[in-house]
C-alpha cells in the first residue's frame, strides 16, 4: 500500500497520507474531496486547498500537483533568502543540533503510484519518475 487513510485529532477523516522519496518532504498529507466510506469529514478540511484523488491506495493519483518548500524556499516566490534558515544554521547555533529538513522545493505528479519530479525540485530526483515507497503497517 502507498498511501493511507489520516484522521485528525478526533478520528475525523483528514486526507491522505504518502511517503516522498525526495529525501525534503517526508510524509505528505494531502486533504482530498474524497471520503472513505463510513468516516465523517473533519472540520479542518473547509479551511484547506483540497486535491482530488482517485481513492486507490496501492496507485494513488492527485490532482492538482504537490508543491512543497521549505527553509527560506517557504517565505515566498522571490528566491533564496538565508536569513534564519538550515542552510546557514550550523554557523548561526554551532552548538546546537542542525535541523532535520533541509531547505528545499519538492514539486511532482503523483499518478498511479508514480511520482513525478518537476524540473524546480531542490534535490537529486528532479526531472525524474519513480514509484511512490510502500507505507508499512506502522505508518
Amino acid at each position: 500500500m502507498k498511501a493511507k487513510i489520516a484522521t485528525d485529532g478526533t478520528g475525523r477523516f483528514y486526507g491522505i497520507r504518502f511517503n516522498c522519496p525526495c529525501g525534503h518532504c517526508g510524509a505528505i498529507v494531502l486533504p482530498v474531496k474524497w471520503t472513505p466510506e463510513g468516516m465523517e469529514r473533519s472540520e479542518h478540511l473547509a479551511e484547506r486547498p483540497i486535491w482530488g484523488f482517485n481513492g486507490d491506495m496501492d496507485r494513488p493519483t492527485f490532482t492538482p500537483s504537490v508543491l512543497h518548500r521549505s527553509g527560506h524556499y517557504a517565505k515566498g516566490l522571490d528566491g533564496p533568502d538565508p536569513a534564519g534558515c538550515a542552510c546557514n544554521f550550523s554557523e548561526r547555533y554551532p552548538d546546537e543540533e542542525p535541523w532535520a529538513w533541509p531547505c528545499g522545493i519538492c514539486h511532482s505528479f503523483v499518478t498511479d503510484g508514480r511520482i513525478q519530479f518537476l524540473s524546480d525540485c531542490t534535490h537529486a530526483l528532479a526531472g525524474q519518475t519513480v514509484e511512490l515507497p510502500e507505507l508499512s503497517e506502522a505508518e
